[in-house]
Order: structure tokens, then C-alpha cells, then sequence
């Protein structure tokens, strides 16, 4: 089907992604059977959901892929992202019976090209999934001046930065700009100017402007960093938990935190400002000094099921 009509349904589900608690991180709409819907309909499928991102899945391209998916915004395509990566494998492991007590592994095609992902559920019965990162964070070039994203996010320059963390741009593969906040109050003060965000990144070349900002002044203790992120180009005026930007921030850390050579995981808290607090678990592995792997974690609930009547 190359439009929409209504002459067939489809069914989706819905699931609450980087949590363990129904009704709070990150929501996903997943719809399967979506064979036969080209980009236009997907694109408008997901301004309909109107969520972060919502997934559509397809049939295999090759044996070795337990399904290949596209993932859409309200406002764009992406190759690959966090929180659509692991509700998808969460959804498609309940889909094949995973019991309480065990795990499964399979792989997902993404645009990005083939992401492993591990699908674990406890005796509780709850989900985790982890996933490897599809490519590693690369550096982008200079950020915009502190002082122009300061404006941007409604802050005083004097909020910008702590440590040796300063405004940078990295990718894996969705770019963003990562500006650090001094404290967590001031993360909590921040105001989107959507005007003044356009024209900082009209210069810059990227497809998908969006910004993350961090603070290492958490809620949680065990939490390393405290997130927020924002695209309104792509539809997103906040988002609760975002996987591609914890993969990217992999690059962030190796540059600014002086880690050693080895593994290092880091829980990075994000939503909570919007009542939808969510935990993304980021693992990294540096080998002489560049980042060699990463991998995006967390729990997902599914909350929803229906047809789509097209």
C-alpha cells in the first residue's frame, strides 16, 4: 500500500522505554506488519502518534536480522535511535515468548546498519534490553559560542560549563550538541527560544540540529549525569530519554573526562523535568585513548496494543 486508506489494519503497540514503571520514561509506538507503507505514510503515521519517535517494522532484508526497522520523529526519518532501538527488542522478544528468567539475542537492521541487541527478563518478569552502538561517536567540530547557546536554552553564560566540560558536537550517528550546566537548578530554568535555536544552527551543517544538555548534579545518587535534550526541528520539543545521544556521549566523556583504557559504565538520568524520569544505561570501552564500543541499556514496559485501520 503506497497511501493511506482505510483497507487493511495494522497493529501497533505502545511501551514506556528507559523504565521499569508504567506511565514514566520515555513512550514508543510500535507498529507491526508495516510492509507495503512507504515514507510519506510512515511520516505521517508518526505525526499522528505524535510521540518522540515511533518505530515501523518490516519484514528481514536478510535471514541473519530478526526484523528490519524505520524509525520516524514528527518531523523527520532518523537512521538510528536509542529508545526505539530497545522498546522494538523488548516488544519482538514478549512477541516471541520470552520467559521469566531468561534471554534472547538478535539482531535489528536500522539505516544505521545492523545493531545486536540482548533482550533479558528477570523472574519479576521485567524487561531489559542492551544494545551495541552501530558506529562510534565522532567529533563534529566546534559548537556553537557558549554565550549563543546560553540564549538559546534561556541561561546566563555564567551556567555554561564546569570542569573541563566545555560546548561540543558529536555523533553516532545522530549529531548533537552537548552544553553543559553547572547546576542542576539551572538545568531545571531552562526555556527553549525556537526562534533564536534556528538561526545558532542555520550555519552548521547538520540534518538534525538538537541539543543535550548535562549537569553532573543528579537526582539519584547512582546516577552519573542529569539530561535533557532538545530538537524542536524535528518535532520534539523535550524528549524524556534519548539513547542516541547517550551513545554519542560516549565521545564526550572520552574527551572531557580523562577515563583510562578499559570499560566504563555510566547511568545517565533524563525526563525528569517533565515528569517522566528515565535511566539510560551508557557502557563504553576506550582503547588507546578512541572510543572502541558502546553500548545503550534500560528497561521497557508495554503498555498498549490496537490497529491501525489504513
Amino acid at each position: 500500500m503506497s497511501s493511506l486508506s482505510p483497507s487493511s489494519s495494522r497493529r501497533f503497540q505502545t511501551l514506556d522505554v528507559f523504565t521499569h514503571d508504567a506511565l514514566s520514561g520515555n513512550p514508543l509506538a510500535v507498529v507491526l506488519d508495516a510492509g507495503g507503507l512507504d515514507t510519506a505514510a510512515m511520516q505521517k503515521i508518526a505525526g499522528e502518534f505524535n510521540l518522540s519517535e515511533t518505530v515501523f517494522v518490516l519484514p528481514q532484508a536478510t535471514a541473519a536480522h530478526r526484523a528490519d526497522i524505520r524509525i520516524f520523529t514528527p518531523g523527520a526519518e532518523l537512521p538510528f535511535a536509542g529508545h526505539p532501538t530497545v522498546g522494538t527488542a523488548v516488544l519482538l522478544a514478549a512477541l516471541d515468548g520470552l520467559a521469566p528468567g531468561e534471554e534472547t539475542a538478535f539482531i535489528l537492521g536500522e539505516k544505521a546498519g545492523p545493531v545486536p541487541c540482548r533482550v533479558t527478563r528477570d523472574a519479576a518478569g521485567r524487561y531489559e534490553a542492551q544494545f551495541e552502538a552501530p558506529r562510534m561517536p565522532r567529533d563534529l567540530g566546534p559548537a556553537p559560542d557558549p554565550a549563543q547557546l546560553a540564549g538559546v536554552l534561556g541561561l546566563e553564560l555564567r551556567d555554561i560549563g564546569f570542569d573541563r566540560h566545555r560546548p561540543s558536537r558529536f555523533g553516532a550517528p545522530v549529531s548533537f550538541c552537548y552544553v553543559p550546566v553547572k547546576t542542576r537548578e539551572a538545568m531545571a530554568r531552562i526555556r527553549v527560544d525556537t526562534r533564536w535555536f534556528a538561526e545558532t544552527f542555520a550555519a552548521i551543517a547538520d540534518d538534525h540540529p538538537a541539543i543535550f544538555a548535562y549537569t553532573r548534579e543528579t537526582v539519584d545518587p547512582d546516577a552519573g549525569f542529569h539530561a535533557r535534550m532538545f530538537a524542536p526541528g524535528l518535532g520534539i520539543a523535550e524528549d524524556p530519554a534519548t539513547g542516541s545521544a547517550a551513545a554519542a556521549f560516549a565521545g564526550v566523556l572520552a574527551a572531557r573526562e580523562g577515563l583510562a583504557d578499559g570499560t566504563h559504565a555510566v547511568v545517565i538520568e533524563q525526563g525528569f523535568e517533565m515528569g517522566r524520569p528515565s535511566r539510560i544505561r551508557l557502557g563504553l570501552t576506550l582503547a588507546g585513548g578512541e572510543v572502541t564500543a558502546v553500548t545503550i541499556g534500560g528497561g521497557a514496559v508495554i503498555l498498549t496494543e490496537g490497529r491501525l485501520f489504513l
